[in-house]
């Protein structure tokens, strides 16, 4: 498998490691251009509550494929994610993680924090040696992207709020 897809370029945005995790599903269509996040009033929630929050900070910081929500520099960069609940914390995670992993290939010493609002919490992430579980993501997301079709949806309570539920369930 890893001969299959390899690591030679992190040609990947941070959106397909999370919807890798997300649903399998969501990710191919948005990696063959089908978007429908714009459409979703749960996205422009999230855009709203980060904006209004975070007014300070500079938004959507992009760094090659990577759009990072906001950064703050010190000894170390904080990268920083804006995410809605905790209902999806492994994708979350994994985004953070590929960010600073993404960031280590460029030679940049890098941590993350999520910050959940609605929630008033905040996750501090770090990348200590779990490079190998980021390339299998990225390995992963190569495979979906590569299918000549999506994958078959798996139907779970999250569908409801997914800017895809038409295209797998109507």
């Amino acid at each position: 498998m890893a001969e299959e897809y390899p690591l030679t370029d992190l040609l990947i945005g941070g959106t397909e490691i999370n919807y890798l995790f997300i649903c399998p599903t969501k990710l191919w269509y948005f990696s063959h251009g089908i978007t429908m996040e714009g459409e979703n009033e749960w996205v422009d929630l999230g855009k709203f509550l980060h904006e209004r929050r975070y007014a300070n900070e500079e938004k959507e910081v992009q760094i090659g494929t990577i759009k990072i929500d906001f950064i703050r520099k010190g000894d170390v960069i904080e990268v920083h994610e804006v995410k809605l609940g905790k209902s999806m914390e492994k994708a979350h995670e994994m985004q953070a993680l590929y960010y600073i992993y993404y960031l280590k290939r460029l030679g940049i010493r890098a941590k993350a924090v999520l910050h959940y609002p609605k929630l008033n919490e905040t996750k501090e992430i770090k990348l200590d040696g779990r490079e190998g579980e980021v390339e299998d993501a990225i390995r992963e997301v190569q495979r979906v992207k590569s299918l000549p079709a999506p994958p078959e949806p798996v139907k779970s309570k999250k569908c409801r709020k997914c800017a895809y539920y038409e295209l797998c369930w109507v």
